[in-house]
């Protein structure tokens, strides 16, 4: 019985205005594109690639500092070259883009699951509840993001989940507002009214009820916090203050090349940085079209 049900909502799903639009749409497809391949990259190419550049067995030190296959003095093995480890910048982009991304997606996982909350809490029930958690949000706010997080990272020091904690803890107001704010809306309609008569509790009322009608807002605030998140990991671990010198990530790839930037040793860094540029960019571009779409007031 099930399974025509999936076909059934599959095909309304391809007819669908949104599928339509996405159809038509050149940066969405193209974006789309770009992530996929990058996670299916981050997932598989481990696989494929020519070493693991954190295996200190498979590093030669006579290969360091070769130039991309291209120039002169390059390597076919290495596409883009080695690092003063001998390493393989592309291996090492594969391989970094696995734990920035792993960051990026987490990160919003735990912030939006705290920030939904919060604004669920507060614009449903209102009262003091409601100005305390918008006076601590706006008190917050006074700073920025990222001062926080570097005050944060240096009291606990670099680790990945030392990083998530600091990514929830800066990222929850911004879901917090938008929610609660939708919910202030929302709670005021006939059918909520109807529920409460009903005799639904308040817990059923705010997840069946209001919920569903602000998940709009929140799939296009998570898609634009993941290449925020990623870009905030990235800064964090360049200025040696996000993940460990051991594990790999772009942001410390970016500070590894930087050192060696100004030898002529360019693409040490400027390859792990185009990365995190590709990324951020597709992922900013998908989700301005999610914002278009699924916002019925910019129609």
């Amino acid at each position: 019985m099930n399974q025509p049900v999936k076909h059934g909502r599959m095909r309304i799903f391809l007819h669908s205005e949104f599928f339509d639009h996405y159809k038509k749409s050149p940066t969405a497809i193209i974006s789309s594109f770009i992530l996929v391949t990058v996670i299916l990259l981050a997932i598989f190419g481990p696989k494929i690639t020519v070493q693991n550049p954190y295996d200190l067995g498979s590093l030669n030190l006579s290969e360091a500092f070769k130039p991309p296959a291209w120039m002169d003095g390059g390597d076919s093995r290495f596409l883009l070259g080695t690092d003063q480890n001998g390493r393989d910048i592309l291996s090492a982009i594969i391989y970094g883009s696995r734990v920035s991304l792993f960051i990026g997606l987490v990160g919003v996982l735990l912030t939006s699951l705290v920030g939904i909350t919060l604004g669920l809490l507060a614009g449903y029930f209102g009262g003091k509840f409601d100005t305390i958690i918008m006076r601590i949000a706006d008190i917050q706010l006074a700073f920025p993001s990222m001062l926080i997080a570097l005050f944060l990272m240096g009291l606990t020091g670099p680790s990945i989940r030392n990083i998530l904690i600091a990514l929830t803890l800066i990222g929850w107001v911004r879901y917090t507002r938008i929610v609660r704010g939708e919910v202030l809306s929302v709670r005021e309609k006939e059918y909520v009214d109807a529920a409460k008569v009903i005799g639904f509790s308040n817990g059923s009322i705010i997840l069946k009820q209001i919920l569903p009608n602000v998940m709009t807002s929140i799939i296009v605030i998570s898609t634009l916090r993941v290449g925020s998140f990623i870009m905030t990991e990235a800064t964090l671990s360049f200025l040696g203050v996000g993940v460990p010198i051991s594990t790999p990530s772009l942001g410390m790839l970016c500070s590894d090349g930087f050192k060696v930037l100004y030898s002529g040793l360019w693409w040490v860094s400027i390859f792990p940085g185009l990365y995190i540029v590709i990324i951020v960019f597709a992922i900013n571009l998908l989700g301005d079209f999610l914002r278009d779409e699924l916002n019925p007031k910019l129609k």
